[in-house]
C-alpha cells in the first residue's frame, strides 16, 4: 500500500515488522520478515533514506521505526506537493497544445490518430484517465489493439472503475475469445452480445471517445478519431446506450459461455404476429380478427411496439422490427 510514496514491498513489510513487533537487529528482521541478507540490508538502507527508521542510540546495531503519524506524512507531503508540479506541467502543456498550430484552440476536440501503436496509446490513456466508467463497442473484425495489452484495464478495474462491453457474437469464435471474457467477467465487467454492432467504440467518463475511421479489412493503416468534444461524445454514448439495451446479457455458467435472454421488453409471440401480419399489409382489425384478439388490444400492443423500437411511424416500425430481428420474412399461421 506504501508503494505510492516510494517503498517497494520489501521495505513496506520491514517497517510494518518494526511498527508492530518494535526494534531489531538486521538478522533478527531477516528472520522476522522471512528475508534473505541481502534483501533485509537493501530494505533498511531504503527506510533509513526517507528516515523511517533510525539506529539505536546504545551503540547497538539494532534499528527502530520512526513514528508513522510524522515520518509517513512527511512522505505524503512530498508526494502531494510533486503531483501539485505535475498537474501545473500538464495544464501548461495542455494550453501550449491548444493555442499552437493553425486550427488553435479546437485542436485538442478532435484529433486524429494512425497506426497501431499510436492508437493502442491512446485506448491506454483512456483506461488510465478513466475515473467511474468505460463504455466499449466490439466488432467482429480484427482488433487492432488487444485485450489488456497495456495492462491499463486492469488498472481501471482495480481503480473501481466500471467496464461496459457490447461485443458482436461473431467475436465469440475469435481464437482466445472464451478466456479473455472469462477474466473479464472474473473482474466483474458487464458483457453484452448482439447480433450486429454499429462500430468499434471506447468512450471513458463519457467526456471522451475513441472511434475507428478505417476498417481494419481493408489492409490500410489504421485510422480512429480521438473525441472529446461534448455533443459529439454525447452522440457516441447514445449510439453505445441504444445497442447496450437491445444487446443480450454474457455469463459464465459452470466454465461455459451462455448467453442470456433478451433484456425486459423485448417482444413476446403475439407481438411477433401482430408485426409479420402488419408487414404483410393487414388491417388493425383484419389482424384482430386473425389472432383472435380484440381490436384494441392489438391496438395498444403495436403503441408499446412503438415505443420499444422508438419509432414515430409504422414505416419506422416495420424497418426497426427487421432491424432487430423481431421478424422474418415468413408469414405467420392463422
Amino acid at each position: 500500500m506504501l508503494a505510492a510514496i516510494g517503498l517497494d514491498e520489501g521495505a513496506e513489510r520491514l517497517y510494518t515488522d518494526l511498527v508492530v513487533h518494535g526494534s531489531g537487529t538486521p538478522a533478527e528482521l531477516a528472520a522476522r520478515c522471512a528475508t534473505g541478507e541481502d534483501e533485509t540490508l537493501a530494505a533498511l538502507d531504503a527506510l533509513q533514506r526517507h528516515a523511517l527508521i533510525a539506529p539505536q542510540h546504545d551503540g547497538s546495531t539494532r534499528f527502530a521505526a520512526a513514528p508513522p503519524t510524522v515520518a509517513l506524512e512527511a512522505l505524503l507531503t512530498g508526494r502531494r506537493h510533486a503531483l501539485d508540479q505535475a498537474e501545473l506541467a500538464v495544464a501548461a502543456l495542455a494550453e501550449a497544445y491548444r493555442t499552437s498550430g493553425a486550427d488553435g484552440g479546437h485542436r485538442d476536440l478532435v484529433e486524429v490518430v494512425s497506426g497501431s501503436a499510436a492508437i493502442s496509446h491512446r485506448v491506454a490513456q483512456l483506461q488510465l484517465g478513466a475515473v467511474d466508467e468505460l463504455l466499449a463497442l466490439v466488432t467482429g473484425r480484427h482488433q487492432v489493439v488487444r485485450a489488456d495489452a497495456t495492462g491499463a484495464e486492469t488498472d481501471a478495474v482495480t481503480r473501481g472503475v466500471r467496464y461496459r462491453v457490447v461485443m458482436e457474437r461473431q467475436t465469440l469464435d475469435e481464437p482466445g475469445a472464451a478466456e479473455a471474457l472469462f477474466e473479464a467477467m472474473d473482474r466483474e465487467q458487464q458483457v453484452r452480445v448482439a447480433d450486429r454492432v454499429p462500430t468499434k467504440l471506447i468512450v471513458a467518463d463519457r467526456s471522451a471517445a475513441l472511434v475507428p475511421l478505417t476498417d481494419p479489412g481493408d489492409g490500410a493503416q489504421p485510422v480512429a478519431l480521438v473525441v472529446r468534444a461534448p455533443a459529439l461524445v454525447g452522440v457516441l454514448t447514445v449510439l453505445f446506450e441504444h445497442t447496450w439495451e437491445w444487446a443480450h446479457p454474457l455469463t459464465a455458467d459452470d466454465g461455459a459461455l451462455a448467453v442470456g435472454a433478451a433484456p425486459a421488453g423485448e417482444p413476446d409471440t403475439v407481438d411477433r404476429r401482430i408485426l409479420a401480419l402488419l408487414l404483410a399489409g393487414a388491417t388493425d382489425q383484419a389482424v384482430a380478427n386473425q389472432l383472435r384478439l380484440g381490436l384494441r388490444t392489438v391496438q395498444r400492443r403495436i403503441s408499446r411496439l412503438m415505443a420499444l423500437a422508438r419509432a414515430e411511424t409504422r414505416i419506422q416500425l416495420g424497418w426497426q422490427a427487421h432491424r432487430r430481428g423481431w421478424v422474418t420474412d415468413r408469414t405467420p399461421d392463422g
